[in-house]
């Protein structure tokens, strides 16, 4: 029909085609802003793709990139009234120069004055034509530096600028100082910075202008610039006013984008998914035990959503051990009740069979058919499978990322659960959505989430917490130890194994480095192996193969081996319930939220398990804070919450994974009641101006392109 239309030149295609760019063309006042930094001079291609690794390809990545700190050269004071390691700018005489000897590797000197003393200007490796052209006998100059102590005569090596009083613009009194990477120099970022400010352009104010005034906040381009030009320290803070603003700005773009997607979805009408509850009563019956008053809580949550006709999205989020994987089997036993299928997919193969292995017992009772799609199955097998899954002889297909690739049939899929939800991207979560008819989405993580996270990542999804643990599990007995207990610690683990115990040992790193004094994965792997036995450990990181990683962690969940020596990658992803004792070493390393989700590992039965949290005294005081933390609590929630208020959003929960947004200006830590204004902000932006036709609504398109919320409003709006 579109085809027709488009070779027709009808109107409908061009009202069709209208809209379509009305709704994802880039405003062309912003073009300027998303041209390559090469397009900057002096920037090649070996400078862009450096300044890329700490901003990003485009001009508009280095505008909305704010300085990390402020070199403030307007200190003036005479030479004897300076002091010593401070930066000065000094107005001095040149008085004489003293190159060194020809075949000495000594540095160039070069005496200056002023009416209160003397400094000697030192130049290692110097062209003595140049710095007699830019230093000449006899004349006065500006210069500005550290000054240094050498022999108790004060001295400046290599100034940072030289210049003429004649010409005072040529040294900046305050200089911004941005974020760097090896081989980019301070001076060619901030020319970078400066010159692609310029390109900003007047923009329509997208904020209401009650909140501006009531704020006292500028408009974007002055407070833009003035981001880019700090006079004190203070400016540099988050909750200086031109941060504020600016924060404020990318924080609506990021909850206005969510509704969109959110208001997409909900336009997008599912489908009613009533079951008759006799698969789930058979469950039921089939469990060990019962369900919690959480658990229950959030099945009804569930249920109610699906029953509806608007498509569910929800994000179901519970402490490690507390019974997510039941809750979705009950919602997908649902779906299958109501005469259609469901899909699991887990980030690993191994994560994937232990759902498997876990949930077989409870299908059986159900008599449910259920099976699992990964990328070891061959042809025939493989084969074998998609026909039944095509065909409706399979109700419930469990997998990694294979089940969304091409081939995967379903007959009818209604419910899709992505486990781990933060280890997949928003493409590969849609890819499997579209598999079935506006299929409901349940995704579930063990990852404790900060409420504010929460609201940028999931603020378009629907929210379930289980905050209660399955009765019988005993808490996780948690002590901190310092590394001189060591061999204590291995003789421990010597004995519990020797008893048939298990116990993962967790390392930062994989191999021994020179840069960082940690004790490498295969160093302890080596170790261990020589007291325990060679057979009886493993070792698993992320530079093996997702085969070799699953092999070794497969033979320690059969209880084949006696002790995992492992990088954080199994942080999610293994479950071997006999596991009693963990090790961290370094445990001042990790984040909060990070020790909690290896922790995690033990304490998954009715066994008495316990974690030791190695670390290299002495403790700086938030590294004290944190250890204390997990020793008091094992609330993932309260543990989260001060994880981000001890480090920041920066590092919390892997804020960089997928799932997670990495905002530029905004610091969630710090922007949290910014953030619910901005929530509310945007709920009543779209509910006066729905398809933001208004003023102020195409202002607000603007700031969507602006902070690159396009990308995401346009693939997930059709969905």
């Amino acid at each position: 029909m579109i085809l027709y239309a488009l070779l027709s030149g009808s109107q409908k295609w061009k009202t069709l085609r209208n809209r379509a760019s009305y709704i994802f063309m880039r405003p062309a006042i912003l073009n300027p802003l998303f041209s390559d930094i090469t397009s900057l001079t002096g920037v090649g291609p070996k400078i862009a793709a450096l300044i890329g690794r700490v901003a990003g390809p485009r001009v508009v990545d280095l505008i909305l990139t704010p300085p990390a700190g402020l070199v403030d050269r307007s200190f003036k004071p005479k030479i004897a009234d300076a002091p010593l390691g401070r930066i000065v700018t000094l107005e001095v005489t040149v008085d004489r120069h003293h190159a060194p000897p020809k075949g000495k590797r000594l540095p160039y000197k070069i005496i200056c004055s002023d009416d209160t003393g003397f400094i000697t200007l030192i130049f290692f490796h110097a062209r003595a034509d140049y710095l007699q052209k830019t230093l000449p006998e006899g004349e006065t100059r500006i210069v500005s530096g550290k000054l240094e102590d050498f022999n108790g005569a004060k001295q400046m090596a290599h100034p940072d600028y030289v210049a003429d009083p004649a010409k005072p613009g040529e040294m900046p009194e305050f200089e911004p100082v941005y974020p760097l990477t090896a081989g980019l120099s301070a001076a060619v970022m901030r020319k970078a910075s400066a010159q692609a400010l310029t390109r900003a352009p007047d923009l329509p104010e997208w904020q209401d202008a009650s909140w501006l005034k009531a704020r006292d906040w500028i408009g974007w381009k002055s407070a833009i610039d003035a981001l880019h030009a700090p006079t004190e320290e203070e400016h540099l803070s988050p909750l200086s006013p031109i941060r504020q603003r600016l924060s404020y700005d990318e924080l609506l773009s990021n909850q206005l984008a969510l509704l969109l997607i959110r208001k997409a979805r909900i336009k997008s009408k599912g489908r009613a998914i009533e079951g008759d509850g006799k698969l789930r009563t058979k469950a039921k019956k089939a469990l060990p035990f019962s369900l919690t008053n959480a658990q229950n809580d959030a099945l009804m949550e569930i249920f109610d959503d699906m029953q509806s006709g608007e498509r569910m999205v929800r994000l179901l989020q519970g402490d490690v051990g507390s019974g997510k994987t039941i809750v979705a089997f009950f919602a997908m036993l649902a779906a299958i009740e109501s005469g259609a299928q469901a899909a699991l997919m887990a980030p690993t193969e191994i994560l994937a069979r232990q759902h498997m292995d876990s949930l077989s017992v409870l299908a059986k009772a159900a008599g449910v058919r259920m099976d699992i799609l990964t990328g070891r199955d061959k042809s025939a097998a493989r084969a074998e499978k998609l026909a039944r899954l095509q065909s409706g002889d399979m109700d419930i297909l469990m997998g990694t990322h294979a089940l969304f690739q091409e081939g995967v049939e379903f007959r009818d899929l209604a419910l899709v659960v992505i486990d781990e939800q933060h280890r997949f991207g928003v493409r590969q979560r849609v890819a499997l959505t579209q598999k079935g008819p506006k299929p409901d989405l349940l995704v579930m993580t063990a990852t404790p989430i900060p409420r504010t996270l929460s609201l940028t990542a999931y603020g378009d999804m629907d929210h379930s917490r289980i905050t209660e643990k399955p009765p019988g599990r005993k808490p996780v007995d948690t002590r901190a130890a310092p590394m001189t207990r060591l061999d204590e610690i291995i003789a421990g683990i010597k004995r519990a194994a020797s008893k048939g115990e298990q116990a993962y040992w967790v390392c930062p790193l994989v191999e021994e480095s020179d840069l960082l004094e940690l004790t490498a994965a295969e160093e302890r792997f080596e170790s261990l192996k020589e007291a325990i036995g060679g057979d009886r450990v493993g070792i698993v990181h992320g530079r093996m193969s997702g085969l070799e990683k699953d092999a070794v962690m497969e033979r320690f969940y059969r209880g084949d081996l006696s002790v995992l020596i492992a990088t954080t990658v199994i942080e999610v992803g293994v479950n071997a319930p006999n596991a009693t004792i963990m090790i961290i070493e370094h445990a001042e390393r990790f984040g909060l939220a990070q020790l909690h989700q290896l922790r995690g590992r033990v304490g998954r039965s009715d066994k008495q398990s316990s974690c030791i949290l190695l670390y290299k005294p002495p403790l700086g005081e938030t590294a004290k804070a944190r250890l204390k933390v997990l020793r008091d609590t094992e609330d993932g929630f309260v543990i989260a919450e001060e994880d981000l208020r001890l480090r920041g959003a920066g590092d919390v929960l892997g804020a960089a994974q997928s799932g997670f947004p990495r905002f530029r200006l905004a610091d969630i830590a710090v922007h949290g009641e910014l953030l619910a204004a901005a929530r509310d902000d945007a709920k009543l932006i779209l509910e006066r101006d729905a398809e933001l036709k208004t003023p102020r609504g195409e202002a607000l398109r603007t700031l969507l392109y602006l902070f690159s919320r396009d990308d995401a409003v346009k693939f997930l709006s059709a969905g």
